[in-house]
C-alpha cells in the first residue's frame, strides 16, 4: 500500500486537478475553484500521509517552526495573495496606459491550440520564477528576504507557505505579471496553475515520493530537498518554481535518483539570519540596520 501510494499519489493528483479544470472550462464552471479546491484536497491528503509514512521520522517533530509557518500561511492567503491578484492587473493597466497603451499588449498567441497556450504560459512564468528564485540566492539583500523560507531545519507540507511577503510579491511580479502584460487569457493562466499546483501542494512534504521520470519535469519533493540543503554546493540548485526545465537549461538541475538525500536541511553555515525569531520579527528584520550582511 505504501509503495503504491508513493508512486501514484502525484500522477493521480495531476490527473485529478487537470480533469477538474478541463471539466469546468468546457462546462462554463468556476475555473479558479475547479483548480483550488482539489489542490487543497491534495495538500490535506499529503498532510495525513506524511504523518503515517514520513520520509524522515525526525522531520515529523516540531522544531519551534510551526507557529512561524502558520502565521506566514495566514498572512499570504488572507492578505498578500488576494492583494496581488487585485493590484497586479490594475498596475499593469496603469503602467501601459502611462506608456500610451490602453490595455494589455495582445501579444499572447490566443489562436494557438489551448494546450500549447498553457505550455507557453508555463515556460514564461517559470522563466521569471526561476530567475527570481535564483537572484534571491545570489544577492545578499534578496537572500535576507528568502532566508525566512529556508529557516526551518526540516521539510514538511506547511513549509511551502513560509515566505516573506516581499519575497512572495517579487516572485509574482517576475512570474505572473509578464503574462498579464502580454495579454494572456485568465483561463490559460489557470490552466498553468492546474498543472503546477498539485506539485506545489506537496513540494515540501515529508513523504518518500517515488515520482520517477516526473522528477525531470517537475520540482517534486524528491529533488526539491536538495534546494533546502544547508550546504551551498547542494542548495544552489533546482530553483524552478514548479518545473525544472530552466534548471536543465541553465545547469542548476540536481538529481541523484539513488540518493536524493542532503545531509542537513536549513540555512547555510555562518548565516546571521534570525531564523528562531517570530514570523513578525523575521519579516521586520529586513528593515533593520545591518540586516543583509550575510549572503548565505
Amino acid at each position: 500500500m505504501r509503495s503504491l501510494f508513493m508512486r501514484g499519489f502525484l500522477p493521480l493528483s495531476l490527473v485529478l486537478i487537470v480533469a477538474s479544470f478541463w471539466f469546468a472550462l468546457t462546462r462554463g464552471g468556476n475555473l479558479e475553484l475547479a483548480v483550488v479546491l482539489p489542490a487543497v484536497a491534495v495538500m490535506l491528503v499529503g498532510v495525513a500521509a506524511e504523518r503515517r509514512w514520513p520520509y524522515r521520522a525526525e522531520w515529523s517533530r516540531s522544531r519551534d517552526d510551526v507557529a512561524t509557518d502558520l502565521a506566514s500561511a495566514a498572512v499570504l492567503f488572507a492578505a498578500v495573495d488576494p492583494l496581488l491578484k487585485w493590484l497586479g492587473p490594475l498596475a499593469v493597466t496603469a503602467a501601459l496606459a502611462g506608456s500610451g497603451t490602453a490595455k494589455a499588449l495582445d501579444l499572447f498567441p490566443t489562436s494557438w491550440p489551448f494546450a500549447l497556450q498553457v505550455l507557453l504560459a508555463a515556460l514564461i512564468a517559470e522563466f521569471g520564477g526561476y530567475w527570481s528564485h535564483r537572484l534571491h540566492h545570489e544577492r545578499p539583500a534578496l537572500w535576507w528576504l528568502h532566508a525566512l523560507h529556508h529557516g526551518s531545519e526540516r521539510m514538511y507540507t506547511l513549509n511551502n507557505f513560509r515566505f516573506h511577503p516581499l519575497n512572495y510579491a517579487l516572485n509574482y511580479m517576475m512570474g505572473i505579471v509578464p503574462l498579464l502584460v502580454l495579454g494572456t487569457p485568465e483561463a490559460v493562466i489557470l490552466g498553468y496553475f492546474s498543472v503546477t499546483l498539485p506539485v506545489l501542494m506537496v513540494q515540501h512534504a515529508n513523504l518518500p515520493l517515488q515520482a520517477g521520470w516526473l522528477n525531470y519535469v517537475f520540482s517534486i519533493s524528491e529533488i526539491h530537498r536538495w534546494h533546502h540543503s544547508s550546504c551551498a554546493g547542494e542548495g544552489n540548485s533546482n530553483f524552478g518554481h514548479s518545473l525544472v526545465i530552466w534548471d536543465q537549461v541553465f545547469g542548476t538541475y540536481r538529481n541523484l535518483p539513488a540518493n536524493n538525500h542532503p545531509r542537513k536541511i536549513g540555512l547555510y553555515a555562518g548565516s546571521k539570519y534570525p531564523s528562531r525569531a517570530s514570523f513578525i520579527e523575521q519579516v521586520w528584520s529586513m528593515f533593520l540596520p545591518g540586516c543583509c550582511r550575510s549572503a548565505a
